[in-house]
């Protein structure tokens, strides 16, 4: 219920500590995306939206992805920035039409080139061009000379986390140094 104390909760947190969202799979496959607000070294919930159990679309309609797929990784940790586009598979993320910088109005999220002059940034989507659908990581620590991607369904042989080398070119360009990274996404 709003309002109500939440404990032993898991969270993303921004820079600051503060927690800014909550995912958490329900019973019956349904899944809650709670917001959290912090007062008093409490957490109080704020807001419920509740998705349907096939895990693929919220109730008002927007597209969230296959369960258990990177897209529906991302969408979920995105979940208040809806996408113009909500379809499509990992690699279509990336429009090679937009320029580096420029907005990609399908997603309604400003697109990187890889390399590109902007340095990626914690949130930013990494957008892999690989095998027939592609892939979506999410940049979780930046450092000057590598990233850390999270990400779902990474394959057999991948990791939930990973590092990947990141090189600050003397173009003044950043380049992270991984075989088919088209580029990067941000809010």
């Amino acid at each position: 219920n709003e309002g109500d104390v939440v404990s032993n909760i898991e969270a993303d947190y921004n820079a600051k500590g503060n927690v800014t969202k909550y995912l958490n799979t329900g019973k019956n496959g349904k899944v809650r995306v709670q917001k959290f607000n912090t007062h008093d070294d409490q957490f109080r919930l704020t807001e419920t939206k509740q998705l349907n159990e096939k895990g693929r679309t919220t109730i008002d309609g927007y597209n969230i992805g296959l369960k258990y797929q990177c897209v529906e990784f991302v969408k979920r940790y995105y979940y208040e920035h809806r996408m113009p586009n909500s379809y499509g598979h990992a690699k279509s993320f990336f429009d090679p039409m937009v320029s580096d910088g420029k907005t990609n109005t399908a997603r309604g999220l400003r697109q990187f080139t890889n390399p590109s002059i902007s340095k990626p940034q914690v949130g930013d989507l990494i957008v892999i061009d690989g095998g027939r659908f592609g892939h979506v990581t999410i940049v979780s620590e930046v450092a000057d000379d590598e990233i850390e991607i999270i990400q779902q369904n990474p394959g057999k042989r991948g990791n939930s986390r990973e590092r990947i080398d990141l090189e600050h070119r003397p173009n003044n360009n950043w380049y992270i140094d991984k075989s088919r990274i088209v580029g990067w996404l941000r809010k």
